[in-house]
């Protein structure tokens, strides 16, 4: 026995080293595929972030506006139409929304700036969450500041493609002959960028609290795309990937505002084309319980 004690423990020493060293190193081969699946999978969360991004756990607490105490409330003025009507609506609003597609091929002609106000207001009317209405709707029209967001998202959009993307969504991309080259954002008449307000500032200096910004600018979004269709323009929904700063100090806006869309407005071009795709049937989207 006295023999087999040393041997036992130097068994025992050996297999406890064994079972750190292979934790260890799973631990670190973990830790590599995360950070290799940030590097092919990049959220487009991350590209919005830059170090003007609040932590508001951070911040004090004196900075920030304290909500309204009441809001006023009045009856609701409703329309309610009847049955066969509400059939026949949603029919028509589904089938005009049906025909909308992304269009990367789209006219320089001009647009009625009139028709780009109602649409902007259209997207104004989305929910927001206490009522915070969370957006920046910025309109550019101008050639050079157009070319030079072209600039920025093509130098970026590049990069993306070759290195940061992926060979998984690069290769989905290809289907829609698709590129880091985005001419429309030179033709297009109108561009729209869309900024989420992280939070928002009073008259007095203070923040003011907005909750749940990207989720109500979300929405206003697709409230705009179907004002753009419900108008007879084209568009195509662009999230320029690690171009958010850059597109925000070019065009002034200030630090609590991050990027979340952009999009090319105008009609499309003689020669646009599409893929030609097809939408999951009612079946494959709705679940009723």
């Amino acid at each position: 026995m006295f023999f087999l004690t040393p041997v036992l423990v130097a068994v025992v020493c050996i297999l406890v080293l064994w079972i750190f060293k292979n934790a260890d190193g799973s631990i670190e081969r973990r830790k590599g595929e995360t950070r290799a699946r940030a590097h092919a999978r990049p959220w487009v969360d991350e590209d919005l972030k830059d170090n003007t991004d609040l932590h508001q756990g951070e911040e004090d607490a004196n900075d920030w506006q304290e909500s309204e105490e009441d809001v006023e409330h009045i009856p609701f003025s409703h329309t309610r139409y009847p049955e066969e009507e509400m059939v026949k609506r949603s029919q028509e609003f589904y089938e005009l929304l049906n025909k909308r597609r992304s269009v990367r091929f789209i006219s320089n002609e001009q647009i009625p700036m009139e028709v780009i106000d109602n649409v902007i207001k259209t997207a104004g009317t989305a929910p927001s969450g206490a009522h915070t209405e969370p957006w920046t709707f910025v309109v550019v029209k101008n050639l050079d500041v157009k070319h030079k967001i072209r600039e920025i998202i093509e130098e970026e959009e590049e990069i993306n493609y070759l290195k940061r993307m992926g060979h998984q969504w690069v290769t989905d991309l290809k289907k829609l002959r698709t590129n880091w080259i985005k001419e429309y954002l030179d033709t297009a008449p109108v561009l729209i960028l869309i900024f989420k307000q992280v939070h928002g500032l009073e008259a007095s200096g203070k923040r003011k609290v907005h909750y749940y910004n990207e989720i109500s600018v979300s929405i206003a979004c697709g409230i705009l795309l179907a004002a753009l269709q419900n108008a007879g323009l084209v568009t195509v929904t662009t999230t320029p990937l690690n171009c958010g700063p850059r597109l925000r100090v070019l065009l002034g806006r200030p630090r609590n505002e991050k990027l979340l869309m952009l999009l090319p407005v105008g009609y499309p071009s003689k020669e646009a084309t599409v893929p030609d795709l097809t939408r999951k049937p009612l079946d494959q989207i709705m679940v009723t319980v």
